[in-house]
C-alpha cells in the first residue's frame, strides 16, 4: 500500500499519513495531524494541526475539522461539514486588539468509532458523538450525541435510533 497525495493538496511534512490513504486535490492536511491506515480526505478538506482521525475515516469535499478535534476509527464526515472549536469565537479581546492564537484556548469535537455527520451539518465544541451515531444533514449539534442515536435539526435533538449499518 501507498499514500496518495494529489500535486494540488498541501500536506504539512510533520503531518503522519497512514498507508493507503488518500489525499484530494486542494485539501490541507496541517502540522502534527495524524491520519490513520486508509484514510480519506476529499478536494478542499481541511485538518487542523494536531487533529487525529483513526483508521478508514473519510473526510468529504470542503469539510473542515479544526484542532484539537478526535475521529475514531471509520468514521465519516460528509461534505461541508464543520467541526469548530472555539467555544467563545471573538475577532477582539475586550480592549479591541485584535486576538492572536494565544488569547485563547481551543476545544475540540470528539467523534467515536463508525459515527457518521451528514452535509453540512456543524458540531459546536466540545461536543462528543458517540459511537455509530448519526448526525443528519445540515443539523447543528450544540450538545453530546449518545451512542446508536440519531439526531437532526437546529439544534439537534434525538429522532430515533441506528444500527451499525446507520439503519433505523
Amino acid at each position: 500500500m501507498t499514500v496518495r497525495v494529489q500535486d494540488s493538496a498541501d500536506v504539512s511534512p510533520d503531518a503522519v499519513i497512514g498507508e493507503g490513504s488518500s489525499i484530494w486535490h486542494l485539501a490541507q492536511v496541517r502540522e502534527h495531524a495524524v491520519l490513520g491506515s486508509q484514510c480519506v480526505v476529499g478536494r478542499g478538506a481541511y485538518i487542523g494541526e494536531g487533529v487525529v482521525m483513526g483508521q478508514r475515516c473519510k473526510v468529504q469535499n470542503y469539510a473542515l475539522v479544526y484542532e484539537p478535534a478526535r475521529l475514531g476509527d471509520g468514521v465519516f464526515i460528509g461534505p461541508a461539514v464543520v467541526l469548530t472549536n472555539d467555544h467563545f469565537p471573538r475577532a477582539v479581546n475586550p480592549d479591541g486588539s485584535l486576538k492572536s492564537a494565544s488569547d485563547w484556548e481551543p476545544v475540540g469535537v470528539a467523534i467515536e468509532e463508525g459515527a457518521s455527520v451528514g452535509a453540512r451539518a456543524v458540531c459546536v465544541a466540545p461536543v462528543r458523538i458517540g459511537a455509530w451515531a448519526t448526525v443528519a444533514a445540515g443539523a447543528v449539534v450544540t450538545k453530546d450525541v449518545p451512542a446508536h442515536a440519531l439526531v437532526a435539526g437546529v439544534p439537534a435533538r434525538r429522532i430515533g435510533w441506528v444500527g451499525r449499518a446507520g439503519e433505523p
